[in-house]
């Protein structure tokens, strides 16, 4: 299975492992990416980062899937964790290190 390495801003490396949409999840909790693989089939452009305490809950509705289909979201990368303070630390350490089409920046 493919695997997207990226580094926090504290400099901790998280591993997503990559799915192309539509994907389903066994019930457990994480930390999600919603990418674009670009023309060179090698880069991801990131388009939203979250957080769940499942990641098995359908996505189809989600809050910023208007975003998400206009910037032509094509995969869904996920880093497991079941805990929610550690979910919520490394989506902050995330989003301070990338740029997400669908985030509100926290840089």
């Amino acid at each position: 299975m493919a695997t997207l390495i990226i580094k926090g801003k504290s400099g901790t490396e998280y591993t997503f492992y990559v799915h192309k949409l539509p994907v389903s999840f066994k019930k457990t909790g994480g930390v999600y990416l919603y990418t674009k693989l670009l023309d060179n089939k090698k880069t991801h452009s990131y388009i939203y980062l979250g957080i769940t305490g499942d990641l098995s809950e359908r996505f189809d509705d989600h809050h910023k899937a208007e975003c998400i289909k206009r910037e032509g979201g094509t995969h869904l990368c996920a880093f497991t964790e079941s805990n929610k303070t550690r979910r919520e630390s490394i989506e902050e350490d995330l989003l301070v290190s990338i740029s997400t089409k669908c985030n509100e920046q926290k840089k």
